[in-house]
């Protein structure tokens, strides 16, 4: 049973977002600001539940909710011209490190664009160097892995950024050339606003983060075990 309530993300929060890609300025923004200040509110609680969710069986580095929630405000320093905010509330839970591997993300904005998204973002070269060498000698554990019935629920196929050619020192007919070719690995599942509103919303995005594990304990083995087993 879970151990917080249930947080709802209310109809307001989505209209918010909505109304801030149609007036993305900051004069609409200042004039809107107790809108802002409580949909961020609703979202802070939110994630807060799904951290104390997630913290039943797993371990999390990121101490709160709040702290999970990206910036709303977008980075103008080196792109003038780009919108003053960013029309979406996103976040990431991040799991104990070097010890768990794989992070969680969260991002909800409105016209059928939420989604959660698990995986490895921007692997470290030694950390790609290690992933690609497992997926060379046991391709077969990750097809496995993969096609699990409870992931394969939840999520599509494994996507992210990729090399145009399988990298040197590996067989260009080799049978998981289409991973070895990745530089991300990640797993992303959407939702409608519809699905987002409803009252087990949050209970879905827990189910989906958790069947993602058996991929992650196995990242998780293969990048924390040295040359010699330990």
């Amino acid at each position: 049973m879970p151990t917080t309530p249930s947080v709802i993300i209310p109809k307001s929060t989505l209209s918010f977002l909505d109304d801030l890609e149609a007036h993305n300025e900051k004069p609409w923004f200042e004039a809107n600001k107790p809108r802002y200040q409580t949909a961020h509110a609703n979202m802070v609680a939110f994630a807060e539940a799904l951290l104390e969710r997630m913290r039943v069986h797993d371990k999390l580095s990121t101490p709160s909710g709040a702290k999970s929630l990206m910036r709303i405000y977008t980075d103008q320093r080196f792109h003038k011209d780009k919108p003053p905010y960013a029309p979406r509330f996103g976040g990431r839970l991040a799991r104990v490190k070097p010890a768990l591997r794989g992070g969680y993300f969260y991002r909800i904005q409105p016209g059928d664009r939420s989604h959660v998204t698990c995986g490895f973002m921007g692997p470290e070269p030694e950390d790609l160097r290690l992933i690609r060498q497992d997926i060379a000698y046991d391709h077969a554990s990750w097809r496995k892995i993969l096609r699990g019935k409870n992931l394969r629920i939840h999520f599509g196929e494994l996507f992210g950024e990729e090399v145009a050619t399988v990298p040197r020192g590996y067989a260009k007919d080799h049978p998981a050339a289409d991973l070895l070719r990745k530089r991300q690995f990640l797993l992303r599942r959407t939702f409608t606003d519809k699905e987002v509103l409803s009252p087990v919303f949050l209970d879905e995005v827990v189910k989906t983060y958790r069947s993602v594990r058996p991929w992650f304990d196995h990242m998780t083995a293969v990048l924390t075990t040295d040359g010699n087993g330990a």
